[in-house]
């Protein structure tokens, strides 16, 4: 397969985007479940916190499994700060190229940064919904992303595969929900 576009734009676009949400959560919400059933509001936010901080340990050259993968903090501050960070320390081109280990294996730089953008736009889906704000990010963002997902992450799913299978997307479902989607996640969640 070709190498992906450059992802560091949409890292930061969907960062940027995450940010925008994490914002607008009042306490109210905190305890409010997602369509992610594994976070309630305030876990998913402690959730984008670490994505992005494995985004960092990356960019550092550390090891992303010593950031755990629900973080105490779940808010817009610190995840912009470490947005930031991530965007700061991507900034070399030789990172696209090196290979790192992820969750899900040993890829070029490139490709883990895309799987990162994967998962702020899904989880701010799932955010978005759970807390009744715009769930559609940037159309030209989502739909970048969708095409990598679906490049990479194969319709048949196993034990390997961390997400459900693949439902089908509304007639009218935007990009980001049909990302969403190919991950698994049911419009109908509520």
């Amino acid at each position: 397969m070709s190498t992906p576009p450059d992802p560091r734009p949409a890292f930061e676009a969907a960062t940027t985007w995450v940010t925008g949400l994490l914002r607008a959560v009042t306490p109210e919400q905190l305890a409010d479940p997602t369509p992610c059933t594994d976070f309630d509001v305030e876990a998913l936010g402690g959730h984008l916190v670490a994505t992005v901080r494995r985004t960092v340990a990356l960019g550092e050259g550390s090891d992303i499994f010593a950031v755990a993968v629900v973080q105490p903090e779940h808010d817009a501050q610190a995840y912009a700060a470490a947005a930031r960070r991530a965007i700061e320390l991507w900034s070399d081109d030789a990172k696209l190229t090196e290979q790192v280990r992820v969750p899900w294996g040993q890829v070029p730089g490139a490709g883990a940064l895309w799987g990162y953008v994967n998962e702020q736009l899904v989880h701010g889906w799932d955010l978005a919904q759970a807390t009744g704000q715009p769930a559609e990010a940037d159309p030209a963002l989502a739909s970048a992303a969708l095409a990598v997902a679906q490049r990479f992450i194969p319709a048949e799913r196993d034990e390997q595969i961390p997400f459900d299978a693949p439902v089908s997307p509304r007639p009218e479902a935007g990009p980001t929900e049909a990302l969403a989607n190919w991950t698994g996640r049911r419009t109908d969640w509520r």
